[in-house]
């Protein structure tokens, strides 16, 4: 059964809602001209390149994109095609198989079940990372764990003191130490706390931008060392935070970071405020890491866990609804 199926359901509906709201600029932008190139188009070579163009414009990625319409048109479904709308659940169902990889992908966040978690958060400066630290503090909350902030951006005061103004919103208390303290010895009293206080998840801020990137870099391994030794099997999750509006830019941005601090999921905030929501496969392809959240508004619950079959749905909400 493939997702034009799926989503006939009106509770299919209702539980994408939110994708549907949040893509709208993407569906309304580069999707835009889909509904109709299948209206009108034949199947033919000036279809594949007005397809490669609107995924494109999406921000999917060119290798992306090229190599996704080589295997549309490999697909053995094509030969029994004719009218171009019958592209259209195939092309959705190749999106959902893009992202997947054949893979089974886990967007739930990894629990130590012997005791604290460490989730540490890195990502160049304005990308949303202090702000997402405190959503994901707030859905923590809302499942009933015991939640505290390590504030281990000593290097930019107003991290420290966005942090501290969302703690004290939420009611979680935030580690913090002088501005330009060492990152990593706030991290271990922040373990320390934690551990005396019987937290169930600690949730740390880090450095986007230092002198160099190798001293950035370097920071970072510390911290995760610090972690690795006094955490079982810590940090439990390493979340690299990404931009979704800076699109193929914000990639080439977090690449470093990627690489170098063993990133185990993706966080892509302001999904809602851009039209190249294709950003998601791109990430997917380029970094091959789950995306574990995605935001979709401003407020604290609209950031969401990653759902691949809701996004596809988000991408083509208007053309599966027709159907």
């Amino acid at each position: 059964m493939g997702l034009f199926d799926i989503f006939k359901s009106k509770t299919k509906k209702e539980e994408a809602k939110k994708y549907r709201i949040g893509m709208e600029k993407t569906r309304k932008g580069a999707f835009h001209h889909l509904a109709k190139l299948f209206s009108h188009a034949q199947i033919n070579a000036d279809l594949f390149d007005e397809l490669e163009e609107i995924f494109v414009m999406a921000d999917i990625g060119v290798e992306t994109v090229i190599s996704f319409v080589d295997e549309l048109k490999a697909d053995v479904r094509m030969k029994n095609i004719q009218d171009a709308k019958e592209l259209q659940p195939l092309i959705v169902d190749k999106m959902f198989d893009i992202y997947l990889k054949g893979e089974i992908l886990r967007n739930n966040l990894e629990m130590n079940p012997n005791g604290l978690s460490v989730y540490l958060f890195v990502g160049v400066n304005g990308v949303g990372k202090t702000t997402t630290i405190a959503k994901i503090a707030h859905k923590l909350i809302q499942e009933k764990k015991k939640v505290l902030i390590a504030a281990g951006d000593t290097f930019r005061a107003g991290a420290t003191e966005q942090l501290t103004v969302w703690g004290n919103r939420l009611g979680v208390d935030v580690i913090k130490g002088r501005e330009n303290t060492d990152p990593s010895s706030v991290i271990f009293d922040a373990i320390q706390t934690a551990k005396a206080q019987k937290v169930d998840v600690l949730l740390c801020d880090t450095a986007g931008r230092l002198q160099t990137k190798v001293n950035l870099m370097k920071e970072l391994e510390k911290i995760k060392r610090v972690i690795a030794r006094e955490v079982e099997n810590g940090p439990q999750e390493t979340l690299l935070v990404i931009d979704a509006t800076t699109g193929q830019n914000g990639l080439n941005q977090a690449k470093a970071l990627a690489q170098a601090t063993d990133v185990s999921g993706i966080v892509l905030t302001k999904l809602d405020g851009t039209a190249k929501g294709g950003i998601v496969l791109a990430i997917r392809e380029k970094y091959n890491i789950p995306i574990k959240f995605v935001g979709l508004g401003e407020r604290l619950e609209d950031l969401e866990y990653f759902d691949i079959e809701k996004y596809v749905y988000g991408l083509f909400a208007e053309i599966i609804d027709e159907e």
